[in-house]
């Protein structure tokens, strides 16, 4: 007789497994009916988040180059949104937060990540002021705009300025404030004072100078830091174009080495309310430090605030016999050249020409 086969019992899978294996087979089922596997895994995990617009008052700021995960980092750590992720979800269902702009914010305390978003996109959030100075901007127009544009009162500022000490200034520029306060934009906090102002925009020249290498630079032309700065002043008035930039410099390089009077219209401009593209002979006669015409070497200050581009031209002169240059047409190209009749023939052409 023939051995029967043994039935043996079907095997089992260890009970945690067998657990696994049927949760994975309900989560294929649930995302086959449309849940969604991502959907579910959010209800579950989704961010702390608070509900609602929040209360009281949370000023902000937001950095220029700042991401989402870094906005929502800072409002995390200002008590704004509960936690990061309820703000970056927010940003990221949101095309409009690509427009976030940089600056100063009231917001709320205990919002939600969505209205933390709204509030930072709605621009009647933005708290105290925010300014921009343009490169070759003079002190004159930088105090009219802080005055226009921010919170700060004229007299404050003039009171200020009156104390350069206090400003942070580097020591050559020996109590000048022109010339430091570096183009750029500002945002000027609510009460902060007009000297907490002019700080940032004297921190801001001496971080961009610090890169540049100004002084040691300038020691390598053998010239002063604040010969330089006075020069990219020059540069920033008389061109508005890169590629002149250098050129300029070295006309001024070429005419302090010959002993010539700069006989440049921008610095007896910066002495005249009314400026003039032509100045007449009465304009160039008048009795000043800063008239280039009558009197030889560099202004007693900087006529403007130099920018970057500037300041580099004036630290790295083209090589050149110039000591000419007129401009030739109205994108602002220049003439530069050594021959007087040269520059008094393109001077013609482009009066003719109303270039100015």
């Amino acid at each position: 007789m023939e051995d029967q086969p043994t039935r043996t019992a079907p095997k089992r899978l260890p009970r945690p497994v067998g657990l696994l294996v049927a949760l994975g087979v309900t989560l294929a089922l649930l995302a086959g009916i449309g849940i969604g596997g991502k959907k579910l895994f959010a209800a579950f995990t989704g961010p702390a988040d608070y509900d609602g617009s929040g209360s009281g008052r949370t000023l902000v700021q937001i950095k220029p180059g700042d991401s989402a995960f870094q906005i929502g980092t800072t409002l995390l750590e200002k008590g704004v949104v509960k936690s990061v992720r309820a703000f970056t979800d927010a940003a990221q269902a949101d095309e409009r937060s690509r427009r976030l702009q940089p600056g100063l914010y009231a917001l709320r305390a205990k919002m939600s990540g969505a209205a933390a978003l709204a509030r930072l996109l709605d621009p009647a959030s933005r708290a105290g002021g925010r300014v921009t100075l343009p490169e070759g901007i003079p002190l004159a127009q930088v105090v009219e705009r802080l005055v226009k544009q921010t919170d700060l009162k004229r007299e404050g500022i003039i009171a200020a300025l009156a104390n350069p000490a206090v400003l942070g200034l580097p020591a050559y520029a020996k109590g000048q404030v022109e010339g430091f306060l570096f183009p750029s934009t500002y945002d000027v906090e609510p009460k902060s004072g007009a000297v907490a102002a002019l700080t940032q925009m004297t921190e801001r020249f001496a971080l961009q100078t610090a890169a540049l290498n100004l002084e040691s630079s300038a020691a390598d032309l053998g010239l002063t830091p604040y010969d330089i700065v006075k020069i990219a002043s020059i540069i920033e008035a008389e061109t508005p174009l890169d590629e002149d930039r250098a050129k300029v410099a070295r006309v001024v390089l070429n005419r302090l080495a010959k002993g010539m009077p700069l006989q440049l219209d921008s610095t007896v401009n910066y002495i005249r309310e009314e400026k003039r593209a032509r100045l007449s002979l009465e304009d160039i006669s008048v009795d000043s430090p800063y008239n280039t015409y009558k009197r030889k070497g560099l202004p007693p200050t900087p006529i403007n605030s130099p920018g970057v581009k500037a300041l580099a031209a004036a630290l790295e002169p083209a090589e050149g016999d110039w000591i000419y240059f007129i401009t030739i047409d109205k994108a602002g190209h220049s003439l530069f050249t050594s021959s007087y009749d040269e520059f008094l023939k393109a001077k013609a052409k482009a009066q003719r020409e109303g270039v100015y």
